[in-house]
């Protein structure tokens, strides 16, 4: 059955801040999270324009991730079989992921991003119609959170409490309870999650896997987005773009 789930990541930034702060969050994590047998191949990544979304940036990637995956996965399906596809469609502030693994060839799972200046109040921002409303589920995330279970584990838990930290060049932070309703510039990703893996047997807990494993690289990469504002604060799109150039470079002769 196909599952949906509306992700709301508030987030205490403005929206030209965050697009900032995604884009080095992006190329940081990437660089961290490859080595020479697992982490991120980039195939594409090349502007576009079309109807839909207008223009913007398209990235294909492979991750190679077998080691982040839960035990009972691998006595389906071989180590080396555990390689997902990502497209990508960047038109921020609207945004598109499709996910795929040739070993599961019917498993989709779709990610559609909405990018609004809120602190998470909108009920229907991605235009669901009555019958997805009635199935869809909705969680807000709290970047502050210190909870802690196996995805974020798995996905990799940043040490940095946000309750306790105080950005040195904006000042901003720390992040109390509540601070969703005061903090001022305040924006929110509307993350729209599709997932069907249409198998008998096993097809729903591998949809709830990963689900919940979206949900933890939700969670830290956001929280990583203000962790590391001292980081990019002040740094412009096309500082970033030759970053994200160098960083692509560097990844691509790992893999080589």
């Amino acid at each position: 059955m196909v599952q949906i789930k509306e992700f709301r990541i508030v987030m205490p930034l403005s929206l030209d801040e965050y697009q900032i702060a995604q884009m080095y969050m992006v190329t940081k994590m990437q660089k961290q999270s490859t080595t020479n047998t697992e982490g991120v191949e980039i195939l594409e990544n090349r502007p576009f324009q079309d109807d839909v979304f207008g223009k913007g940036q398209y990235t294909s990637k492979v991750y190679r991730l077998q080691s982040k995956a839960p035990g009972w996965i691998t006595t389906l399906a071989p180590a080396d079989a555990l390689i997902m596809q990502e497209d990508a469609w960047n038109a921020y502030p609207r945004c598109k992921t499709v996910i795929k693994c040739p070993y599961f060839s019917k498993f989709v799972l779709t990610i559609e991003t909405i990018h609004q200046a809120d602190n998470g109040e909108l009920e229907n921002v991605h235009g669901l119609s009555e019958e997805q409303l009635a199935t869809r589920q909705v969680e807000i995330i709290d970047i502050a959170s210190t909870a802690k279970d196996y995805w974020s584990y798995i996905v990799g838990s940043s040490s940095i409490d946000l309750s306790k930290f105080e950005s040195a060049r904006t000042g901003r932070g720390p992040l109390l309870v509540g601070w969703q309703d005061r903090c001022n510039p305040v924006m929110t990703a509307y993350k729209l999650v599709t997932i069907d893996a249409p198998y008998w047997g096993f097809g729903s807990r591998l949809e709830q896997a990963f689900l919940m494993g979206e949900r933890a690289l939700f969670l830290e990469s956001h929280k990583n987005c203000f962790a590391w504002i001292d980081e990019w604060f002040g740094m412009t799109a096309e500082a970033l773009c030759e970053l994200e150039k160098q960083s692509d470079s560097s990844i691509d002769k790992i893999n080589d």
